[in-house]
């Protein structure tokens, strides 16, 4: 059952090019949606209320539905819309929707945790809401989310298997490949999992000690 040395000699290139598209959406999906996740925190927390439905609304669909909708509705429903964009393209959108949804949430609970007195510190020194927030706010809010921000990477790298469902040759896709190719499934799904934990349990482990420094530098 398990794969032969023949056989993953074979399939790892192929599995490591499914690997770097992985990464590749992974790293566009949080580079976009981190810093949409903290517009929309800042949006929840804005005092217009057109600013706030927006964003509440934005915020509730990329939490309430599950990223494998969001990936089949940007790939397979904007085309009926007159939009059509290729498997990476919608990917990215559909992973960076959800990460921006979700991390919101994230940030703006962190913001939240910082003690009333640091804006009204930052205000008796004379700084306006936009430089509080820039310079007092969000390093300490930021700070506090990071190990949360690391965790919900992960989660997202992992949800790049999703992608395979819109034909993109990410991991899964290519293990699907393998296994069609040589009735081999099980082996094949297997070598793309050890793939997968091969970057998700290190990134797990350097979480925990992101954490641990977090929670010693808040005891200080």
């Amino acid at each position: 059952m398990l794969p032969n040395y023949e056989e993953l000699s074979a399939w790892l290139p192929d599995l490591l090019s499914g690997l770097s598209i992985s990464l590749q959406v992974t790293a566009l999906s949080l580079l976009i949606g981190i810093p949409f996740g903290l517009l929309l925190a800042l949006g929840v927390l804005a005092k217009s209320r057109l600013t706030k439905a927006l964003a509440l609304f934005l915020v509730e669909v990329g939490r309430g539905a599950p990223a494998l909708v969001l990936l089949q509705f940007i790939y397979f429903g904007l085309p009926t819309s007159g939009l059509t964009l290729g498997s990476f393209t919608a990917a990215v959108i559909a992973l960076a929707w959800n990460t921006g949804a979700y991390t919101s949430e994230i940030i703006r609970a962190s913001l939240q945790s910082i003690p009333h007195g640091q804006r009204e510190a930052a205000v008796a020194i004379g700084l306006n809401r936009l430089d509080a927030l820039r310079y007092v706010l969000l390093p300490q809010g930021l700070r506090v989310a990071l190990p949360a921000l690391l965790a919900f990477s992960i989660l997202i790298f992992q949800g790049t298997s999703l992608c395979f469902t819109i034909a993109l040759p990410e991991l899964v896709s290519r293990a699907y490949e393998i296994g069609s190719n040589t009735f081999r499934y099980f082996p094949a799904l297997l070598a793309a999992g050890v793939l997968y934990a091969s970057i998700s349990i290190p990134a797990a482990l350097l979480v925990s000690h992101v954490e641990k420094r977090a929670g010693s530098y808040a005891q200080r």
